[in-house]
């Protein structure tokens, strides 16, 4: 058995001796300056009803490492008498703007009385930045602008959190939920609500912003957005919300976040009792022939991130169950996919190849930007969240070459050992000049910012970086006690875990 692997990690945000705690991280990459943005709410305890400001470290990025700035608190992302919470970026890349959604939430009225009560206490704010997070403009409170009267059947909302994406067609979204309210007065009960994920967008660049509908059939909450494309050029927008239910739900838009399609149980990403919030990114499937290394006709190779892609492709087989006949399609729409192939022999590197999309008997394909215009990159999508089903600890990552189906994602690698909670993800490519780069191809990077602790998980926020084939290698080739064995009843217990 050899000893788990860890990314090396940097504390960005720890506990203070007189109680003050940093909670719930955001993160977001600007690529024009290379720059990380790392944002977390600065409270005066632990509990959500002491919040009290956000704060922000700026991080320059070299490739292998990044040298973080001092922390500092955004003054201006406040509302008087309201504390601000749940930090959510989006950042803008064709006007090189970054938004910081927030709500501002009166006093110290904590989410749980505005659900039992019915009685809203957040607003919508947001403020920008032109220079990278360096200054920020005055405060936009947007709740009447954008929510208005609707919000009147709202117990309560948040965004993220965590960032927000930019669609190829300039669309900027952020993640959303809210407690609809059901009945005010059922039943002796003072109010019935139901949680529900959904997005706030823009199409102008950030001048006016609107909110689609609902997830609508299972209870969902905290979201994260990544958009997902196929070797044929089609698209859907992916959601992966918190949720109640023992796992996690994941729901598909065609129409970009405006309406989703019913939920669906992700049953291989387990929540821990009420749930936690999870992260995750969409970035480019490295599928692409060495262009400096032509193989023989015979040796057909692909590589993903520096690693053999063909290995890799075996060991996935291994890992994921077959897709289903019902892969092919999205429910209740008349959009068809072929479905993926499936390796006829798991041996056969023909076969492997052919499920990466290349044929037995053809030469291998060269560089993307030498393919046949109707192939599409396809999308791959990078899942952090804690692996026990019962207590907050083991973050782990887990990856999906196919997000659309829900049986996709592989076993994690977990990449924090302990006690462990919310996290954000973030995918940095990599120019194909880089020594670490397949040629060709960007390279990725990821990057986490994400809560930990040794007793428990809100004593610190802390930050590493690991790259796409390390996620790929230290992948479970089988089903690891981690998670399963390792149920943390009490916040001690998790020492006691070994990885299979």
């Amino acid at each position: 058995m050899t000893s788990p692997y860890f990314p090396a990690r940097t504390v960005l945000f720890e506990r203070e001796e007189g109680g003050v705690t940093y909670r719930i991280p955001a993160l977001l990459y600007i690529p024009k300056r290379a720059i990380l943005l790392a944002f977390a709410e600065e409270r005066l305890s632990p509990d959500d009803s002491h919040a009290n400001v956000l704060v922000l470290r700026r991080g320059a990025f070299y490739r292998t490492y990044v040298e973080w700035g001092d922390m500092r608190v955004l003054k201006t992302a406040s509302l008087e008498e309201h504390r601000s919470m749940n930090p959510c970026p989006v950042y803008d890349e064709l006007t090189g703007t970054v938004f910081l959604f927030f709500i501002a939430v009166l006093g110290n009225t904590p989410e749980s009385f505005q659900i039992m009560t019915g009685k809203n206490a957040a607003r919508l704010c947001c403020v920008t930045s032109s220079d990278g997070g360096l200054t920020w403009s005055a405060v936009a409170d947007l709740t009447e602008q954008v929510i208005g009267s609707v919000i009147e059947d709202w117990a309560t909302f948040a965004l993220g959190p965590g960032h927000g994406i930019q669609l190829r067609s300039g669309r900027l979204l952020v993640p959303a939920y809210t407690y609809h309210i059901d009945c005010k007065e059922c039943f002796g009960k003072i109010c019935k609500t139901t949680p529900h994920s959904f997005t706030f967008y823009s199409d102008d660049h950030g001048q006016s912003w609107h909110f689609g509908d609902f997830i609508p059939n299972l209870k969902t909450g905290e979201c994260q957005l990544a958009s997902v494309y196929e070797e044929d050029g089609s698209n859907v927008l992916y959601c992966n919300a918190r949720s109640p239910l023992g796992c996690r739900v994941q729901a598909l838009s065609l129409d970009d976040g405006a309406a989703f399609l019913p939920g669906q149980l992700v049953r291989k990403l387990v929540e821990s009792n009420r749930g936690c919030h999870g992260s995750i990114v969409g970035f480019p499937a490295p599928l692409v022939r060495g262009s400096s290394r032509v193989p023989s006709p015979g040796r057909r190779r692909w590589l993903a991130g520096g690693c053999d892609y063909s290995h890799f492709l075996q060991k996935l087989h291994r890992l994921q169950k077959p897709r289903g006949k019902g892969a092919g399609s999205i429910p209740g729409t008349s959009i068809e996919r072929a479905p993926q192939g499936h390796p006829r022999d798991e041996s056969s590197e023909e076969s492997l190849l052919s499920a990466a999309g290349g044929h037995p008997g053809q030469a291998a394909p060269g560089p993307l930007s030498q393919l046949a215009t109707s192939f599409q990159t396809p999308t791959w999508v990078l899942y952090s969240h804690p692996t026990s089903h019962r207590s907050r600890v083991n973050l782990g990552v887990y990856l999906s070459t196919f997000p659309r189906n829900a049986d996709s994602w592989t076993e994690p690698w977990v990449i924090y050992e302990g006690p462990s909670a919310y996290s954000d993800l973030a995918a940095i490519e990599l120019p194909s000049s880089e020594p670490a780069a397949t040629p060709g191809i960007p390279a990725i990077t990821f990057a986490c910012l994400y809560e930990s602790g040794a007793r428990y998980a809100h004593e610190e926020i802390a930050f590493c970086l690991f790259t796409l084939s390390e996620v790929i290698e230290n992948i479970p080739t089988k089903l690891s006690s981690l998670g399963q064995s390792c149920q943390g009843g009490s916040k001690n217990q998790w020492k006691n875990c070994v990885t299979s």
